[in-house]
């Protein structure tokens, strides 16, 4: 929408039908995020959360007008996944929480397949965000995790309150802010699908819920909210996107303050046929297969480019200590110790220094030590999961070795490198920079 506006007002937002709270409840028959609701709370408990919204308002605006481009770089946001149940069926299993990743990656990267459902009068405003997402390697204290925390509770189910995330009320404290991404997993009451914090709220509770039922793309997740778009859409509202129609109900008032989304009377839900026509925003009407309106799973498959802008400002800006987070970086080895020219002091063991000089341009060096002779792989992975380098596979002596990686032919941006010899496995982040 074409507004902007300063002043955040939250109104309460469609209550969906529902039955009983258990795992036997009746699936929603609409979208309903709780989001706005929670602002309101948010800000009634916290007078001064309103003048840090302006303020963040601000910096996005200036961010915006100050890079009128973007440049090549991907982010990529360490996510721990919190999963609180009380029966066995909200223990979702770690492939439905994999598959839940694997939708944000494509959704945000714009790899969803059924992108191509965007009618052809809003192709053009589709785009690449550019936002990876990563299940945690390393917990706050540097140790191995999966990124997965399971807490069992007495809860029968959890409301929009935000006791899930307090150990103290059933739930489970969330990791550092300031590096991760939390997303609580459990049975949410009142037939709400999902909520999140927007920035600028506190560090104590900011993150994202989401009902176990409407989570990933498998075990437990349930049509029509079964392919993801559930969590896509509340890590929206996490990255400082409104609600496409602006939260003005169905006034055409309101603003999602986004410059490249359609003005819009109130949100559209199920599958609605292009083209939808409110608030005399013809010929081509609502852009209601946006992740940000309330239709169907099936039927949402696009950020704008101005919404992807308005993400990364916000990354760059208030949620910039998720840039130098190393929440997915190789897990920290004990009593490693390197010299100042990275190479290890420890023969007996199987060691992946991190490579130097690192940001780098366009080589760089990786060493490691072989405690033992064997086939070795290294290889390097951009932040899709796609090799695009093979630098060593081939038999290799005990001992410290040196290899000098090019990345001439590669774009700026967040790589993997990974060894490997045997039962051996170890991986390091480097950062391209041109």
């Amino acid at each position: 929408m074409k507004k902007f506006a300063f002043i955040f007002l939250a109104l309460l937002l469609p209550v969906s039908l529902f039955a009983q709270d258990g795992d036997n409840a009746s699936i929603p028959q609409s979208r309903n995020c709780s989001t706005m609701e929670v602002l309101d709370r948010l800000m009634k408990e916290d007078p001064d959360y309103q003048e840090r919204l302006n303020q963040i308002e601000l910096q996005v605006q200036d961010y915006l007008k100050s890079n009128p481009e973007r440049d090549n770089l991907i982010i990529n946001i360490p996510v721990v996944v919190h999963v609180v149940y009380r029966t066995t069926a909200q223990n979702i299993s770690t492939s439905q929480i994999q598959s839940q990743i694997n939708v944000l990656n494509a959704d945000f990267r714009k790899l969803n397949s059924d992108v191509s459902g965007v009618p052809q009068a809003f192709a053009g405003l589709a785009t690449d965000c550019q936002i990876n997402f990563c299940l945690a390697t390393r917990d706050p204290n540097g140790a191995v995790t999966t990124g997965i925390t399971r807490t069992k509770t007495t809860k029968t189910s959890f409301s929009t309150n935000d006791y899930v995330k307090k150990t103290s009320r059933g739930g489970k404290d969330p990791w550092p802010a300031s590096s991760y991404l939390n997303i609580w997993v459990c049975n949410l009451s009142g037939g709400v699908l999902g909520y999140a914090q927007f920035p600028g709220g506190s560090a104590t509770t900011d993150g994202v819920v989401i009902g176990y039922k409407y989570f990933g793309t498998t075990g437990a997740a349930t049509y029509p909210f079964n392919l993801g778009r559930t969590a896509t859409h509340e890590v929206g509202h996490w990255l400082n996107l409104r609600h496409i129609w602006g939260d003005d109900g169905t006034g055409c008032t309101g603003s999602d303050l986004v410059s490249d989304t359609p003005n819009q009377g109130g949100y559209n839900f199920g599958c609605p046929s292009f083209p939808k026509v409110s608030c005399s925003n013809g010929p081509n009407g609502d852009l209601f297969m946006n992740y940000m309106d309330y239709t169907d799973d099936r039927c949402m498959f696009m950020f704008t480019t101005g919404q992807s802008g308005r993400m990364n400002a916000t990354i760059s800006g208030t949620r910039a200590s998720l840039l130098s987070s190393s929440g997915c970086a190789a897990p920290i080895v004990e009593n490693q110790e390197e010299t100042n020219d990275n190479i290890s002091l420890s023969p007996d063991k199987f060691v992946l220094n991190q490579n130097h000089p690192n940001p780098f341009n366009p080589t760089t060096s990786i060493s490691f030590n072989l405690p033992a002779a064997g086939q070795v792989s290294l290889k390097v992975f951009d932040i899709s999961g796609k090799e695009v380098a093979g630098l060593v596979d081939n038999y290799l002596e005990a001992g410290r070795h040196s290899i000098n990686f090019d990345a001439s032919a590669l774009s700026s941006g967040v790589y993997y490198y990974k060894l490997a010899s045997g039962n051996n496995v170890s991986m390091r982040k480097m950062l391209l920079i041109k």
